[in-house]
């Protein structure tokens, strides 16, 4: 775990909400850390995420209780996520307020990554742990954000939420009755993928999905914000690692360098300028990051065809070329590659070039 990486405490703060023996025993517990409810719930507080962790590994112990992400996603809205959420409110689409939740989702939770994929038959939310912690703590993160983007979806729908389809990592919980009870209209699968992620589907073109409280003029008062934000944390530490982050982010069609720049706020020749100053660039970031998705769609099971396209090649034999130069064997080579290594032996199938 990265103990020294800092995490929003409102979120944990809203435990207190689901009951009164929750508010006493989450009171006792904060107490037992030398913390009070209060320090968890003062404006812009954070707290380390080895507190977090200790927080929710020791309340999970006291209340004898399976489902604290479960209640917790529940009462977590656009509203919750400070300026990012300010911003998603104000955007003309759904579509638009799921990618300006991805490309500022560091503000959200740092110690996750979101990206969005976007088709027009569907909208796919991704969020995978960028760092280790416990197993229960990994757990409650992940039911949470699950069911937080539930909530999200449906408030800013004005409760038209499309079909949905909410895939996670960990093992069915001794709580699944409440995913069906409470979630009736959503397809819930648990034990998907080889690594703790959550994945939520959104079965309909979100480009055509209008929110009622679009509002240009406040969208770009968050979005200054969350760029200052984002610049101010990026003063902090690497300069590097937080364009790598965003590209990431958004490798879906990665940004251009101009593009990248004016989200960071800043002039091209700056942007160039600090990444230089650390022995790399935009260029370089970007061939490293678009690299290392293709290899992750490659793995996924996605052909060489459907990744280029999704990468934003025009011509898949392009994507291939690129791929050929990078990794010196062809993507489906590498699907063979990836297949022998995950099984320990010899690929039995060929795979599509």
């Amino acid at each position: 775990m990265d103990a020294d990486l800092k995490v929003p405490a409102r979120y944990f703060a809203r435990l207190a909400e689901v009951s009164a023996e929750w508010e006493a025993s989450l009171g006792a517990v904060l107490h037992g850390m030398g913390m009070t409810p209060q320090s968890l719930s003062q404006a812009d507080a954070m707290i380390r995420l080895s507190t977090a962790d200790r927080l929710i590994n020791e309340l999970s112990q006291t209340l004898g209780r399976t489902d604290l992400g479960f209640e917790l996603g529940k009462l977590l809205s656009a509203n919750s996520h400070s300026f990012v959420g300010f911003g998603m409110l104000n955007c003309a689409t759904l579509d638009q307020a799921l990618r300006f939740e991805a490309q500022y989702f560091r503000l959200v939770m740092p110690s996750f990554s979101m990206r969005y994929l976007s088709r027009p038959e569907f909208g796919e939310m991704q969020f995978r742990p960028r760092v280790a912690m416990s197993h229960t703590s990994l757990s409650v993160h992940l039911e949470a954000i699950g069911m937080a983007a539930l909530r999200e979806v449906s408030d800013l729908t004005g409760g038209r939420r499309p079909p949905c389809r909410l895939d996670l990592s960990i093992p069915e919980p001794p709580h699944r009755s409440r995913y069906e009870k409470d979630l009736r209209d959503v397809r819930v699968r648990f034990g998907i993928g080889g690594t703790p992620s959550v994945v939520l589907r959104i079965q309909a073109d979100l480009k055509a999905l209008q929110l009622e409280m679009a509002d240009s003029h406040a969208l770009q008062v968050a979005e200054n914000r969350c760029r200052s934000l984002v610049q101010k944390a990026a003063n902090g530490g690497r300069f590097a690692d937080w364009v790598a982050m965003t590209l990431r982010e958004v490798a879906d069609g990665l940004p251009s360098q101009q593009e990248l720049a004016s989200q960071l706020n800043m002039s091209t020749r700056t942007l160039h300028r600090y990444l230089e100053r650390e022995g790399t660039s935009y260029r370089a970031l970007a061939s490293d990051i678009q690299h290392a998705v293709a290899c992750e769609r490659l793995s996924s099971g996605m052909n060489a065809n459907e990744v280029a396209y999704s990468l934003g090649f025009a011509d898949p034999s392009n994507f291939n070329r690129a791929f050929r130069t990078r990794a010196g064997y062809s993507p489906g080579q590498y699907r063979v590659r990836y297949k022998q290594s995950a099984t320990g032996g010899h690929a039995t199938e060929s795979w599509p070039r």
